[in-house]
């Protein structure tokens, strides 16, 4: 598989997928070279379903957003306007297709994880590109409070099998850690930093 948190050049397929969320309907262009472009990962529905229980309001950051369907549903669901970054520019370009496609007011930008970042938001959100490895996934974690507005929460997700029990470990010396939920071993990570 092509490292989708790069900017390999890979032959583009661009294609269209159906993803149903709570009875709404998003569509998504997709194309090789991103992540999950079969369909929404379980990972990534699990988060965007245990944040529907959540109050999201304000200005909200997508980090390593891909083709956009965090950002995008969330946005949608709660009226929020997203920025979404993504090192990889076929990964932005389809988020502003998908931007127009699904009618949310989201911004995204190309950025190697916060470089291009020069605001502070309410919450932050991400899946983070675990095959990127640890260094690249803890600077996207632990750097997330110099990006938050007081009181400010990062919210993501990680699987129990790459390293979901040592990120929480690690996180709550920084910052006060809750799992919203466990989804057959997808973990919901919420952070409030001190």
């Amino acid at each position: 598989m092509n490292h989708y948190f790069t900017n390999e050049e890979v032959k583009s397929e661009l294609r269209r997928i159906n993803v149903n969320i709570s009875d709404k309907k998003f569509v998504f262009n997709v194309d090789n070279g991103v992540f999950s472009k079969k369909g929404l990962d379980f990972g990534s529905r699990s988060m965007i379903e245990a944040l529907l229980t959540e109050s999201l309001s304000g200005k909200a950051l997508d980090v390593g957003c891909g083709y956009g369907p965090i950002g995008i549903i969330l946005s949608s669901f709660f009226n929020l306007s997203f920025d979404m970054i993504d090192v990889n520019k076929r990964a932005v370009h389809l988020c502003e297709m998908n931007i127009k496609e699904n009618k949310v007011n989201c911004n995204t930008f190309v950025s190697d994880i916060y470089e291009n970042v020069n605001k502070k938001y309410d919450f932050i959100v991400t899946n983070p590109p675990i095959r990127a490895g640890k260094e690249i996934v803890y600077k996207i974690l632990f750097e997330a409070k110099d990006y938050l507005l007081p009181g400010g929460v990062l919210y993501f997700v990680v699987n129990k099998n790459q390293g979901a029990k040592s990120m929480v470990r690690d996180l709550s010396k920084v910052a006060k850690v809750d799992v919203l939920k466990n989804n057959k071993g997808f973990f919901v990570i919420k952070c409030i930093f001190d």
